[in-house]
């Protein structure tokens, strides 16, 4: 499968851990906070709010913090933010189609750290619509091999398959179960039945097709997206790039 999805769950597993964590915490609360003013506190009737919730507690947020977004989304304490979601769209080097989405309260800061970000490293801003039809909304699970341990790739597909589930794909250390949006419930539930632990649950932007990437090329690219990412109001990251295992044993860190 894709080396960007490969990337993608590598960073985000040592981004739990490394000295960006507080930044990481303050994204997924955020998620949490939009959840609940959009469909209400109750994470067993609101099934975004449960699996934001998931995310957070899978990457270690306290507890006490998750409970707080809670009441501030659903107005059962003050203090919540008027969150507004703004889609930017962009290339980076290579010809790599980049969709940014902000998630803030402050549209003229979230504009303005996005361009500076984009061309600063290399890239260009686009036209709204321009990039987007490269990428479909879909529903992403992923799971994890270690605390599944001996879980195979049809082990998965034989859970999900009914569920609605288009493919499963073999990331090396986890698997990624594709599925329309509209089907990520239901999949993540049929999981849940079938005994399969995941990491993590939720709607994203798949690309269409992939530019295949050099050493030289990733390297402005990665440059580009963790600059977006240190932006508080930028949520979420998609592109659509494609890394050999070669060219990312090549971007390793000696």
């Amino acid at each position: 499968m894709s080396g960007h999805s490969k990337w993608a769950t590598t960073k985000h597993k040592k981004a739990a851990i490394d000295a960006r964590r507080g930044k990481l915490f303050a994204k997924l609360i955020k998620n949490i906070e939009v959840a609940a003013r959009t469909g209400g506190g109750d994470p067993a009737g609101n099934p975004t709010l449960y699996d934001a919730i998931q995310k957070a507690k899978k990457s270690s947020v306290p507890n006490d913090n998750i409970d707080r977004a809670v009441k501030r989304g659903s107005g059962e304490d003050a203090g919540g933010a008027d969150y507004q979601t703004i889609m930017y769209e962009g290339y980076a080097s290579g010809g790599v189609a980049v969709l940014i989405e902000c998630l803030t309260d402050n549209r003229n800061r979230a504009a303005s750290d996005v361009r500076v970000a984009v061309t600063r490293n290399g890239g260009t801003m686009a036209d709204p619509g321009s990039v987007s039809f490269l990428f479909t909304r879909k529903g992403v699970v992923v799971v994890g091999k270690d605390q599944n341990g001996g879980l195979s790739e049809d082990d998965v597909l034989a859970a999900v398959l009914d569920a609605g589930a288009e493919e499963v794909n073999d990331l090396g250390d986890t698997f990624e179960v594709l599925s329309e949006a509209t089907d990520l419930v239901a999949v993540r539930t049929a999981l849940q039945d079938a005994g399969i632990d995941y990491e993590s649950a939720e709607a994203s932007f798949v690309p269409a097709t992939q530019v295949p990437l050099d050493a030289e090329h990733a390297a402005k690219v990665f440059r580009l997206i963790e600059a977006l990412e240190d932006s508080d109001d930028v949520q979420n990251v998609y592109a659509n790039f494609d890394v050999s295992d070669e060219v990312l044993a090549e971007l390793e860190p000696a």
